[in-house]
């Protein structure tokens, strides 16, 4: 099979997959297989739907990434910034098992150990690699591609911070639309609308979370046919993806006036939060920012009703490595984005989180959302 694509030395996906043959070997791994998803995106830019016909791309140390692939996907991998081996297949899928079998030979993976993803690899196309290859032994791979993927390049910042300015604009657009009577629901969607509006990619980052009252005390809520009442707590969580890069952020609004209680617990998330977006610097470890960032809501007296991390890695996924949570003991270095979303729920009652994505810098963090974050009265 003769390779498809040019060979540019100073292709962002070259030095990529070069960064990742180290981290093979690093590892100890002859190889790694990746099907449809965030990662193949990261090292090849090829995007593919994840459907009944099973697209897989194989990377080894030794040689030029091969891809499994339908004939009608041909296209995609033509004029590539770098060399691939393709071994296409049509619509007889009892022919599918012998493209995998020429994969499997031409990039030698037959008895070493070969990695995956195992949130993102289906069974389907572990089944046609591993019936290729009986003797490989495959294992996880998720640290050695977390790690590749946790430090971000200025231009994965910028597109990041596109994305939440999109986002922003976008909540700007729709908050004149609240009004008492007003669905969840329907306030979702003129969010939604609104991101769209605003460049948001056709495929948002995750629905957005619209809860008010008693549903805000559920971190993740679905949007419901409930109704905006006065004195609610309104939580929005939403985020925009601009060129695959994502934000995620929540801000928390009052409907008329509100309990004393409400108020004050208002002003405790915002304490926490700006205590751990200043927490967060090089050179701390995870575990740190997260006690740091909870310490304040404990000693309030409501740490049991902060029930989640303090936050989690974003980029190209909106849950990825780091997580700042108590136990990880990851330190925090410059090109790490994550977020900081400190919240107390009420059961039966509200809740309030008040969230942002940070980028660490070399001298110190950055916050990249720049949403007011007091909890302001909209109604």
């Amino acid at each position: 099979m003769n390779p498809i694509g040019n060979t540019l030395a100073d292709s962002i996906f070259t030095q990529r997959q070069q960064s990742l043959a180290a981290a093979l070997t690093n590892s100890n791994l002859y190889g790694l297989i990746l099907n449809p998803g965030p990662s193949l995106i990261y090292l090849t830019g090829l995007h593919f739907h994840l459907s009944e016909r099973p697209v897989l791309v194989f990377f080894t140390t030794q040689s030029i990434p091969a891809i499994v692939l339908p004939e009608l996907e041909l296209e995609k991998i033509k004029n590539l910034p770098y060399r691939i081996q393709a071994f296409p297949y049509d619509e007889d899928s009892t022919k599918w098992g012998q493209a995998f079998l020429s994969a499997a030979a031409t990039t030698l993976i037959g008895k070493k150990r070969i990695g995956m993803e195992p949130r993102q690899l289906r069974m389907l196309e572990y089944h046609l690699v591993s019936d290729a290859a009986p003797e490989a032994k495959f294992v996880s791979a998720e640290d050695t591609i977390s790690i590749l993927r946790m430090y971000k390049d200025a231009s994965e910042i910028s597109l990041m911070r596109d994305a939440v300015n999109i986002a922003q604009r976008a909540l700007e657009e729709t908050l004149p639309a609240v009004k008492f009577g007003m669905t969840e629901r329907e306030l979702s969607r003129e969010l939604t609308l609104q991101l769209l509006k605003a460049g948001c990619d056709p495929e948002l980052p995750f629905d957005p979370i619209v809860s008010s009252g008693p549903n805000g005390a559920n971190p993740h809520a679905t949007p419901s046919d409930r109704k905006l009442t006065p004195g609610d707590l309104l939580v929005i969580d939403w985020g925009a993806s601009y060129m695959g890069y994502f934000s995620d952020i929540t801000r928390t609004f009052s409907l008329g006036n509100i309990e004393p209680e409400l108020t004050s617990i208002s002003q405790i998330v915002f304490d926490a939060n700006e205590v751990g977006r200043s927490t967060a610097v090089p050179g701390i470890s995870a575990e740190k920012v997260d006690l740091a960032t909870r310490s304040v809501i404990e000693s309030a007296g409501y740490g049991e009703y902060f029930t989640h991390r303090t936050g989690h890695g974003l980029g190209m996924e909106a849950h990825e490595h780091p997580y700042i949570r108590s136990g990880n003991l990851e330190l925090l270095e410059p090109g790490m984005t994550f977020t900081i979303e400190p919240g107390i729920y009420l059961p039966g009652r509200n809740g309030v989180r008040i969230e942002d994505d940070i980028v660490i810098t070399h001298s110190g963090a950055e916050s990249l959302t720049n949403f007011p974050r007091e909890v302001r009265q909209l109604i």
